[in-house]
C-alpha cells in the first residue's frame, strides 16, 4: 500500500482512515485551523499598536523570508531540528525581530513580539478549517483515535481544549514538548513512543507537501495531504 495518500482518493473504494489505523495524527495549523485575522493582518494590528506603519503584503513577504530563516537554522544545528520551550520562543522572537528590523528599534520589536505571543495564544486567533473537521468526524466514527503533533509551541497544549476541532483530540503533542520538529524523524517516533504503537498503525493528515507528508512517509507511516 503506498504512504501517501492523495486527498481526491477518500471514497468507498480507499477508506478514510486506511484498514490497519489506529490513530489519525493530525497536524494543526493549515489543516485543522488557521489564524483569523491572517498572520499579516495580525503582525500589522500589533505593529500599528507601536506606531509602526507597515503594509501585510510586505508583512507577508518578510514574514516568510523570516520563517524560512530560522527552518534553515534548525536544519543546520549541531542536532537539527531539535527543540524546546526556550528554542521555540526564540525562533518566533528571531521572526518577529527580523520582519520589523528595518522599522523599529529593538525595545519596540520586542514589544510587538510580546504582543503577538499572546495573540495566537488565544484561540480567538484561530478559526477552523472545514475539511480538517470533517477529517476529525470521521477519524472518530471510524474508531480511531485522534491525535494532535504539530510544530505549534506549547501554546498549542492550552487553546486546544477551547477549539474546534481541535479539542476532540485525545492527545496533543508541541515540538516544543516532544524535544524535536517536523521533519525530523525522531519526531515521529516520540509520537509513537507516546501512544505506545508502531508506524504502521499510524497515519499523518497534513498541508505541508514536506514537514509533514513527505517527513511521515519517510518515517514509515503513512500520510494523506489534506492541501494543495
Amino acid at each position: 500500500m503506498p504512504n501517501t495518500l492523495p486527498l481526491g482518493s477518500i471514497s468507498p473504494a480507499v477508506p478514510f482512515p486506511p484498514p490497519g489505523i489506529r490513530w489519525v495524527v493530525f497536524d494543526v495549523v493549515g489543516t485543522l485551523v488557521e489564524p483569523w485575522p491572517a498572520v499579516p493582518i495580525a503582525y500589522q494590528r500589533a505593529a500599528a499598536r507601536e506606531g509602526i506603519e507597515a503594509g501585510p503584503d510586505d508583512l507577508r513577504q518578510r514574514f516568510a523570508a523570516a520563517w524560512r530563516r530560522q527552518e534553515l537554522i534548525d536544519a543546520a544545528a549541531p542536532i537539527p531540528f531539535a527543540t524546546s520551550r526556550a528554542r521555540e520562543a526564540g525562533r518566533w522572537r528571531g521572526i518577529v525581530h527580523e520582519v520589523f528590523a528595518d522599522a523599529a528599534p529593538e525595545p519596540v520589536r520586542e514589544r510587538v513580539f510580546a504582543d503577538l505571543w499572546q495573540h495566537f495564544a488565544d484561540p480567538a486567533a484561530w478559526r477552523p478549517l472545514e475539511r480538517g473537521r470533517a477529517l476529525v468526524q470521521e477519524a472518530i466514527a471510524a474508531g480511531c483515535g485522534v491525535v494532535l503533533a504539530s510544530n505549534f509551541d506549547e501554546r498549542l497544549l492550552a487553546i486546544a481544549g477551547h477549539l474546534e476541532p481541535l479539542c476532540r483530540a485525545s492527545h496533543v503533542f508541541a515540538s516544543s514538548e516532544l524535544g524535536w520538529r517536523k521533519p525530523a524523524p525522531a519526531f515521529f517516533r516520540a509520537v509513537e513512543s507516546r501512544l505506545g504503537c508502531t508506524a504502521d498503525q499510524l497515519i499523518l493528515v497534513g498541508d505541508d507537501p514536506r514537514l509533514d507528508v513527505a517527513a511521515a512517509r519517510a518515517a514509515g507511516w503513512q500520510a494523506l495531504a489534506i492541501g494543495e
